[in-house]
């Protein structure tokens, strides 16, 4: 049985779940783009296709893809290959802390979860307003976002050079927009002290950044970030009586 929600049942269909599901066809398209990029610096750092598609497919998640193959790239050890994706891998436990008690996920669904937990898919859920919708934003996205970026991740590890620098094309930007685009609702919602928790978690969460970058190595900043987030979104979660109810609103920062 696929773990995709699906987009009608018995009763009407549910216009927050065809929102993120919009969203998250949106987002993965403009995510797994980028995997082109990802491919062509690996097979130029000498990694073979093999090993190429390997990292996208079992590490999957294109900071830490990014930082191996820089590494790599850069004649650096095995340890330093291990230790700089480790950490800008990181991020994605502290995701699932955030993400697993809305999903309610168990068995093999449960280990698919942990696996497609990425920056992307845990932005898509969290923005949701509703427990179903919230469910449907992380599976689409995920999902969406593993299967065009290998998709992507092959093309370009094929076509190497003869696709250029892929910043012509703008394939650097699509993930910032993306999230950019996800983020703006959040902060001019109609929810007031929502709304204030938001502002401050994400000037905050700059500020932790921003001021780390120069001293720590290489995704430390982001896990700081990531870690100021999540903790402010679990201080924030309601334990009403609707909390466990599949319609109850979810409301995270």
């Amino acid at each position: 049985m696929s773990p995709l929600p699906p987009l009608r049942t018995g009763r009407a269909p549910d216009p927050a779940v065809r929102a993120a599901v919009r969203t998250a066809l949106s987002v993965s398209v403009a995510t797994g783009l980028y995997g082109v990029s990802f491919g062509a610096l690996s097979v130029a750092a000498g990694l073979d296709l093999p090993q190429t598609m390997a990292l996208s497919l079992l590490m999957f998640s294109g900071g830490s893809q990014f930082a191996a193959v820089g590494v790599i790239g850069a004649g650096g050890a095995v340890g330093a290959v291990v230790a700089t994706a480790g950490l800008l891998g990181a991020r994605n436990g502290l995701y699932g802390v955030q993400v697993a008690p809305l999903l309610g996920a168990h068995g093999w669904r449960r280990l698919l979860a942990a696996h497609l937990t990425i920056d992307e898919s845990t932005a898509v859920a969290t923005a949701q307003p509703t427990r179903a919708a919230t469910r449907a934003g992380f599976w689409w996205t995920g999902v969406g976002v593993l299967v065009l970026w290998n998709a992507c991740t092959l093309l370009g590890a094929l076509l190497g050079d003869a696709l250029g620098d892929p910043r012509r094309y703008g394939l650097d930007a699509a993930a910032g927009a993306a999230f950019l685009a996800l983020l703006w609702p959040r902060l001019s919602g109609t929810d007031a002290r929502q709304v204030r928790t938001v502002r401050v978690v994400a000037v905050a969460a700059a500020v932790v950044a921003l001021a780390l970058t120069p001293v720590v190595p290489a995704g430390v900043p982001v896990l700081a970030a990531a870690a100021l987030a999540v903790v402010v979104g679990a201080l924030e979660r309601p334990d009403g009586p609707g909390a466990g109810r599949d319609d109850a609103p979810v409301v995270t920062p």
